[in-house]
């Protein structure tokens, strides 16, 4: 099944974010033209430029952004240095290094606006990250006061958990773990994601509720895995939109409706302004607080 391009005219949201608001993980792609895309890409997606995505958060109500690099770009994180450098301050970023990486090269992507890496442990984007590869990067970044980033598909973390416990320092879970909604709360992956968020080291993103949702839009059977989340770890979780969606296949969402679906998230106001505006500060702006 060939994935979907992303939404062309997503509503205005019904819910108003408050001031600071913070997109946490979204993506820019290319233009391939000026940021081609890696050779080894497991996709090509189409073109979802910095320009793009500036308008999308102006359209959602949004002031702040961070930007995931994603495996189509591999270890070339150009395009969204390029994003980050365009946003007077306004967006971070998570890159994506290789296991040679230099002193100087982490140097030059903090100086970009890079605060942390991303590992993938998920199938369709190729072959999972070398356990020692990992070590040897994260040794590296930790001076930089970095984080990482960890993205799984929800049956690898039954190996995977024992390898994270080993990491010393803080990580960030994609994707409520990339669950199943429609397996439950008690479900063995959403249960061991819950005992490493008993660790303070760990976070974890309420994002990809389309990825989550087996209902369909508009993902409520998602949501409640999200707002168990967030009620449970009030000061460990962030919230995203994911655009512009990469390798959706079905059901591609619409972003305004996303914003709508925190509603059911998030459904204090404190809980709110906590997940979109507090904890991404504390953790990509602390220098403001």
């Amino acid at each position: 099944m060939t994935p979907l391009t992303f939404h062309p005219n997503p509503k205005k949201p019904d819910l108003v974010l408050p001031a600071g608001a913070c997109d946490a993980h979204c993506h820019v792609f290319g233009p391939a033209a000026v940021f081609p895309f890696s050779p080894s890409a497991t996709y090509a997606p189409e073109d979802a430029p910095k320009e793009k995505l500036f308008e999308l958060h102006r359209h959602l109500g949004i002031d702040r952004a961070v930007i995931v690099q994603a495996s189509c770009h591999g270890t070339d994180n150009s395009a969204m240095v390029d994003a980050i450098a365009a946003s007077n301050g306004r967006y971070r970023g998570i890159g994506m290094v290789a296991r040679d990486v230099s002193r100087k090269e982490l140097e030059d992507l903090h100086e970009g606006g890079i605060r942390g890496v991303r590992f993938n442990f998920v199938t369709h984007l190729g072959k999972a990250a070398d356990h020692d590869a990992v070590r040897e990067i994260v040794a590296k970044i930790i001076p930089l006061g970095w984080h990482a980033v960890i993205h799984f598909d929800a049956h690898r973390l039954v190996g995977l958990a024992p390898f994270l416990k080993e990491l010393e320092l803080p990580m960030l879970i994609d994707h409520m773990g990339r669950v199943d909604a429609s397996a439950g709360l008690e479900q063995e992956a959403f249960q061991l994601l819950i005992q490493l968020m008993e660790d303070e080291r760990f976070w974890v993103k309420v994002s990809g509720s389309e990825r989550v949702s087996r209902a369909g839009p508009p993902f409520h059977d998602a949501a409640e895995f999200g707002r168990f989340l967030v009620e449970r770890f009030p000061d460990r979780v962030l919230w995203g939109t994911d655009w512009p969606h990469p390798n959706i296949k079905q059901h591609m969402p619409d972003d305004g409706a996303l914003v709508d679906l925190l509603a059911r998230i998030a459904p204090d106001a404190a809980l709110l302004k906590t997940l979109v505006v507090d904890n991404p500060t504390r953790l990509y702006w602390p220098e403001t607080l």
